[in-house]
């Protein structure tokens, strides 16, 4: 039997724009010349995942900043993504028509990222798309991070659809789990992963490069 979505939940970074090397390079520059982490790039991308406070304890351990500190730090590297990244600013290819159609359709969608305020407001107003978003759920609204359910089960409750119905984004393996874990299927943005890291998700319903895959020719 065909799926058939109600909602469409997208994660942000990777998904919707494709800009992890961006955070990447930021967190290399925050971590080791103002932190002294000494952290290689590739383990600055094996750490990226969840809320910045996260990324920051696993690095350095819980306790070594306050939590003022951890704001303070979060905020100047989002400011680095953001400079580096406002030149490249883009939906990835194929995505403004499949919002477009959605929206036609009447299929509400929503973000339900693990980014600050701060960064989705720079991306929904920097390309104009606040008025395609019905939900927002960010990493200041959740208490447990992916791949724990909570992001996209709050998408689904403010949405007023049942988790079965959403159709969820993603472009990292915790995110996958967390769409697992709440119960809905998931087309995966190989931005960040190569399509083998998914094998072993049962709830892939497909990996593409992206929106112009011929796939969502058929899929709403």
């Amino acid at each position: 039997m065909k799926f058939e979505p109600k909602a469409l939940l997208f994660d942000l970074n990777g998904t919707m724009i494709d800009d992890m090397d961006y955070h990447n390079k930021a967190w290399h520059t925050i971590l080791n010349d103002d932190l002294n982490a000494n952290i290689s790039y590739q383990d600055v991308k094996l750490q990226m995942y969840g809320k910045n406070d996260e990324l920051l304890q696993r690095v350095f351990g819980k306790g070594y900043f306050t939590q003022q500190q951890m704001d303070d730090i979060s905020i100047k590297k989002e400011k680095i993504y953001q400079r580096d990244y406002q030149k490249d600013l883009r939906l990835i290819d194929g995505l403004a028509q499949l919002i477009d159609k959605a929206k036609f359709l009447g299929l509400p969608m929503a973000i339900g990222s693990a980014a600050i305020p701060f960064n989705i407001d720079f991306v929904l107003d920097g390309l104009n798309i606040r008025n395609y978003i019905s939900a927002i759920v960010s990493a200041n609204d959740v208490a447990e991070s992916k791949p724990h359910p909570e992001t996209f089960l709050k998408c689904a409750t403010i949405l007023n659809v049942k988790p079965t119905d959403c159709l969820v984004f993603e472009d990292a393996p915790k995110g996958v789990e967390a769409a697992f874990n709440a119960g809905m299927n998931c087309i995966v943005l190989s931005t960040a992963h190569p399509a083998e890291d998914f094998i072993n998700y049962p709830n892939v319903l497909k990996v593409v490069k992206d929106y112009n895959d011929p796939y969502f020719d058929t899929l709403i």
